[in-house]
């Protein structure tokens, strides 16, 4: 039996913006992990897929989070903060993944720092564009 895959070239994020997130699921998850007080006693590959897991997750906030601060001014202090947060995001998912307690809860609170600023930016109404007639 052969192993094949596709992979999607998707560079505006279209399909992943359509596709369902279970956010509860995965802050169960968080709030599972960041629970853990010493080593819980999982196989490595184990530590692994949950890192996996959450840095997939993480990877789809950052998303929200990326298309809500766009829906701001470029000056706005929330947009702004968002960017420093998404480029501290990036910073972190570019590492490399172990098979650790510390990895893994690291992913944790990066998907929970997501959530809150994507909680954040979301409380923001954008300003109103006006239109031709309402700037008189």
């Amino acid at each position: 039996m052969s192993s094949t895959y596709t992979v999607l070239h998707d560079p505006e994020g279209r399909i992943e913006g359509q596709l369902p997130f279970d956010r509860e699921t995965y802050q169960c998850l968080v709030k599972a992990v960041l629970a853990w007080t010493g080593d819980p006693g999982l196989q490595t590959a184990d530590y692994q897929q949950i890192a996996l897991l959450l840095a997939g997750a993480a990877q789809a906030v950052a998303g929200d989070v990326r298309h809500a601060a766009a829906q701001l001014p470029e000056d706005h202090q929330a947009r702004v903060l968002a960017d420093l947060v998404l480029e501290e995001a990036e910073r972190r998912l570019s590492a490399g993944l172990e098979g650790t307690v510390r990895c893994v809860q690291g992913r944790a609170r990066l998907v929970r720092g997501l959530y809150e600023r994507l909680d954040r930016l979301t409380e923001i109404q954008p300003p109103k564009r006006q239109g031709p007639d309402e700037r008189r």
